[in-house]
């Protein structure tokens, strides 16, 4: 899992970085981890992009991605995000395969 702040441009309400927007690092709490992860599953996703924002009240989600693009999270984390997604896909399908061997 990994995760950034995005903030949008002067003038500007999107935090699109393809729109002038920046990102940075940052690190969710456990509320919010759980969160992202509810969403996720709720909808039945094993990979998903989900947009929070902080309230007073809390996280609240915003969006969720079922094709989320990885270029922003990739470089503001350093992480592989695309190569990991494909190791752990590799991993369940050997697993599923010693399974019905």
């Amino acid at each position: 899992m990994g995760s950034i702040q995005r903030e949008a441009a002067a003038g500007d309400f999107r935090a699109n970085l393809h729109l002038g927007g920046t990102a940075s690092p940052i690190k969710l709490s456990l509320d919010e981890r759980r969160i992202a992860v509810d969403a996720a599953k709720a909808m039945g996703l094993k990979v998903a992009g989900v947009d929070l924002i902080r309230s007073k009240e809390g996280a609240k989600v915003l969006e969720i991605n079922s094709s989320p693009g990885l270029e922003g999270i990739e470089d503001i984390s350093g992480k592989d995000i695309a190569g990991l997604m494909i190791e752990c896909a590799e991993r369940k399908l050997r697993k599923s395969e010693k399974k019905t061997a």
